[in-house]
């Protein structure tokens, strides 16, 4: 028995080992869901919008909307989570608009008419950070507000943190994606993934006010991620619970509307 034991380990270790390194080389395509987009396809929304195209420093060119209202507050730009494009993100904008906020929306690598593929975590950032440095030529920073959704707190928490808009709002907010790995998943080890997206680095180097939201419900990004965040939060900021809400459909809860309207004011 004891020699059939042995082997019958040896096995499941192998199996364990070649399932780790297959996570490690095609995490990628269980992070990130695009949808492609031909370069001539044409948006429809309600309200005016001008397509803006973004180039990286390693020269590609990323694809992106701004949203208009008439004598703007400021612009929103807003990280959108980790599937569709712009093309279903975009109808989003009319919140802001409707608050009289001019909304600035990325489609990352791969998403969208965007180019390019996301390889890691460094070229992710920078090709964010390429965004806000073109919003800065048409806007005051002080007239930013930088909102993150799922996927998109991690880049907005470090934009936020590196620069100096006017406001950081995170809708349904992660610790990191290695704790997110740990929760979920802890028969797996972290130090396969390559995208750790540390929120919780970048939140005590933000400046600004800082506003969480978090679906008390949410079953993709699981509640106690904004309640290990909440502790580095400064003084002034705030975690808004959403009672009863899950991940998907926070934008036209009443309770996140009503207290945009109170923080956007």
């Amino acid at each position: 028995m004891k020699p059939m034991l042995i082997s019958i380990l040896k096995i499941v270790a192998l199996l364990y080992v070649a399932i780790c390194g297959l996570l490690y080389f095609f995490q990628e395509n269980l992070i990130f869901f695009p949808e492609k987009l031909g370069p001539d396809h044409r948006f429809r929304f309600n309200g005016p919008f001008e397509e803006i195209s973004v180039k990286t420093p390693d020269n590609v060119l990323l694809h992106a909307l701004l949203f208009k209202v008439e004598n703007p507050k400021g612009v929103v730009f807003y990280l959108h989570g980790n599937a569709g494009s712009l093309d279903s993100w975009g109808d989003v904008s009319q919140v802001y608009n409707a608050l009289g906020y001019d909304v600035f929306m990325l489609d990352y690598r791969g998403y969208g008419k965007s180019r390019g593929k996301i390889k890691s975590q460094k070229q992710f950032y920078q090709d964010v950070q390429a965004a806000y440095d073109v919003l800065k030529t048409r806007y005051p920073e002080s007239a930013i507000v930088v909102l993150g959704y799922s996927i998109g707190t991690g880049a907005a928490a470090k934009i936020a943190a590196e620069n100096s808009p006017r406001m950081l709002i995170l809708q349904a907010p992660y610790y990191s994606l290695a704790d997110m790995m740990r929760h979920f998943y802890p028969i797996i080890p972290t130090f396969i993934l390559k995208y750790k997206f540390e929120t919780y680095r970048f939140l005590p180097n933000c400046k600004m006010p800082v506003v969480l939201f978090h679906g008390e419900q949410d079953e993709i990004i699981y509640y106690g991620s904004s309640l290990k965040l909440r502790p580095l939060l400064k003084e002034g900021d705030t975690l808004v619970t959403l009672k009863g809400q899950g991940h998907n459909g926070m934008t036209t809860n009443p309770a996140y509307l009503a207290e945009l309207q109170r923080i956007l004011r």
